[in-house]
């Protein structure tokens, strides 16, 4: 009968076991390199669900005081609003109105936008560098059209070009 030991990726047979003792999986990439990015770019970074509900059960909702301006009764009822989606770690706050429940839709709003600002991908950028071989070109055109001005001139008195 085989042992199996626990590993930090789940359980491993006696046999597998690493030789090396090391404080993190094998297949964590180098410190200093970035994850590679999803295969397909399609699929989203982050999920967002369609409704409000499937949105609000991945936040943790704060209400607290607003402040502000609208004097003893803002200083009194929790109008304002904190979301923090779980997931990314986002937080969202809403305290500019004075209903609870309009500064929860107003935060869901803002938490929503967030979120697709964060699935969009960045596109690469368009190279605009003139390659060197056109520029030598342009620069020899531009010689050559201005040694044909220079000679359709009236000559100078004094010699001089």
């Amino acid at each position: 009968m085989p042992l199996f030991l626990q590993s930090p990726t789940g359980f491993l047979p006696a046999a597998a076991r690493p030789t090396q003792s090391c404080d993190h999986p094998p297949c964590t990439p180098h410190p200093g390199r970035r994850a590679p990015m999803p295969e397909h770019p399609s699929t989203p970074l982050v999920p967002i669900p369609d409704d409000d509900r499937g949105l609000l059960a991945e936040c943790r909702i704060d209400t607290f005081r607003s402040g502000g301006k609208g004097g003893q009764h803002q200083n009194v009822t929790e109008s304002g609003v904190r979301l923090t989606h779980r997931p990314t770690g986002i937080v969202v706050t809403s305290r500019q109105d004075r209903s609870q429940h309009r500064n929860r839709q107003i935060a869901l709003d803002r938490l929503r936008h967030r979120l697709e600002q964060k699935n969009t991908r960045k596109r690469r950028r368009i190279k605009t560098r003139i390659p060197a071989r056109d520029r030598r070109r342009r620069l020899e055109d531009k010689r050559r059209r201005s040694q044909t001005k220079r000679a359709r001139r009236k000559p100078r008195l004094d010699g001089s070009e």
